[in-house]
């Protein structure tokens, strides 16, 4: 359930932003550049987002000049937003540090809640005690069932997304753009294979320092990126693949960065904290067998009783009939 509600909000959002983008592509003029919105959400976004970021674009690419003026003006915005957001990413990722250290201290009481909850014949009264022994676990040790890392930066970045793609999308003058010979309109493989490898880098160097059974766990969200980044790249414009190699660009430096200088300073503070506030040990063998063994005599000796009761009720409606025949 955990892990439900923890992909449940990006996978959430991104479905949106799908909708989005592909509505958007629903009118399209004779001069191949999108019809702009003029009513429904669509139109609002466009007005609140898309529209100023046109302008900027547009500025930006006068200013700047040359065949590739409009490319360098997207890449100039995306860095701009990342450099923005990277404060709260670092910080971020510096809570999802500290989660992965304590995580990683809880592990022994983890295998053995994990253990008894393989026991068979559990009741589920006794199912009920074992899982409410692991939310013990995390709220006396202080550690966030969602691993750390929220899902804002992505929920900030969507709008924009959103905006540059419809900022090019609604622009003979950006439509008409490239990029080093890489159309803005059009999609591009290169700039995807280029954005994905960049995504995958990301998500490697994200590992450095992670203990092994961490990395089992962390799979699925460490290939949540790339695949993003592939997906909407090979499916929308090139100016949207554009954005998503500088993003991740950035990203591998941000990544860097945490592994090599934010991970050591927060495994030190870690480890200073954890020795005047030790990890508490809430599961112990000797406490998960009281669990299993004795609500299981319990639950025999209702059984019993249970069975008791079936009987007596036999006894009595058999003589309930006889008492009828005579």
């Amino acid at each position: 359930m955990n892990k439900i509600k923890k992909y449940l909000l990006p996978t959430a959002g991104l479905a949106a932003m799908t909708l989005l983008l592909s509505a958007c592509q629903r009118s399209t003029s004779k001069s191949n550049v999108m019809k702009a919105p003029t009513a429904g959400p669509y139109y609002w976004v466009y007005k609140w987002i898309g529209l100023p970021l046109q302008h900027i674009a547009v500025n930006l690419s006068h200013a700047i000049g040359g065949a590739s003026g409009a490319g360098w003006a997207i890449v100039i915005i995306t860095l701009v937003v990342r450099l923005i957001l990277m404060p709260l990413m670092l910080n971020q990722q510096h809570k999802a540090i500290t989660q992965q250290e304590k995580m990683h201290r809880i592990q022994p009481q983890m295998a053995l809640l994990q253990k008894a909850l393989k026991t068979e014949g559990l009741t589920p009264q006794q199912q009920m005690e074992l899982s409410g022994l692991q939310r013990e676990i995390y709220s006396k040790n202080n550690i966030s069932l969602t691993g750390g890392m929220g899902c804002l930066p992505l929920l900030i970045q969507m709008p924009i997304m959103i905006g540059i793609y419809q900022a090019v999308a609604y622009s003979s003058a950006l439509a008409h753009s490239t990029f080093f010979g890489i159309s803005l309109y059009d999609k591009s493989m290169l700039l995807t294979i280029v954005a994905t490898l960049l995504a995958l880098a990301q998500s490697g160097i994200s590992t450095i320092g992670i203990p092994e059974e961490q990395k089992k766990t962390m799979q699925a969200t460490l290939l949540m990126n790339p695949i993003m980044t592939f997906f909407f790249s090979m499916s929308f414009s090139g100016a949207l693949a554009l954005y998503w190699a500088v993003g991740n660009l950035v990203m591998v430096i941000q990544q860097l960065i945490t592994t090599f200088i934010v991970q050591p300073h927060a495994k030190k503070r870690i480890e200073k904290e954890l020795q005047d506030k030790p990890i508490v040990e809430v599961v112990t063998q000797a406490k998960l067998d009281s669990i299993i063994n004795k609500p299981a005599a319990k639950s025999q000796q209702s059984a019993a009783e249970s069975k008791q009761h079936q009987d007596l009720r036999k006894r009595n409606q058999g003589k309930q009939q006889r008492n009828k025949h005579k």
